[in-house]
């Protein structure tokens, strides 16, 4: 069972452990502001979850180098490495997880099709890109749905939720995404067993 957050509010600590982490980095984008967020929340039909909709807004939109490896993305934007022919990303549609799904080891057969239908959700509905650590992998934070402010990796292999107790996924730590900051400044590999 996944931690419930408050993603409607934005925790002053949490706020201020996220500008203690990127305000004075010098390869941090500056804040996109209040006008752009509102902006981006009124096309896509999705309200940002806190404390990220506050971070994009006062603190930073984005970082050139990580997390994740190759930086932390601009909140409107994907990376260069995102699948050409991808289908349109739907962030109002809720993220359609609630459990780590490793399709990898999932023993149904499917034809391509069959897959894609299946894992393509997975990709494209109700998570912005936060960015990626090359090869395929993403971190997505889920913006609708019931996993919503949560930050999952996502990959070839399948898609894990960040932020667990010990033993429910191989990521446990502080769930949300001031928790996978904090998680990401501190030096600690993203997985138990590592």
């Amino acid at each position: 069972m996944m931690t419930v957050m408050n993603t409607e509010t934005c925790d002053p600590a949490e706020s201020a452990a996220l500008r203690e982490i990127f305000a004075s980095r010098p390869e941090a984008v500056p804040p996109a502001g209040w006008e752009a967020v509102r902006a981006f929340e009124a096309e896509h039909g999705i309200v940002l979850p806190e404390p990220y909709r506050t971070f994009v807004a006062e603190v930073c939109d984005g970082l050139r180098a990580g997390p994740p490896s190759y930086g932390l993305l601009p909140f409107a934007r994907m990376p260069s490495d995102w699948g050409a022919g991808r289908p349109e990303r739907l962030l109002a549609e809720p993220f359609p997880l609630t459990g780590a799904w490793l399709w990898a080891e999932d023993e149904e057969e499917l034809s391509e099709e069959e897959f894609d239908a299946r894992t393509d959700p997975v990709y494209d509905h109700g998570s912005l890109v936060l960015g990626t650590d090359g090869c395929g992998m993403y971190w997505h934070l889920v913006v609708t749905g019931p996993q919503r402010g949560h930050v999952w990796l996502i990959d070839e292999n399948g898609a894990m939720p960040f932020g667990t107790r010990p033993g429910e996924s191989p990521m446990p730590g502080t769930p949300g995404f001031a928790g996978w900051a904090a998680h990401w400044t501190q030096g600690r590999s993203w997985f138990a067993d590592a």
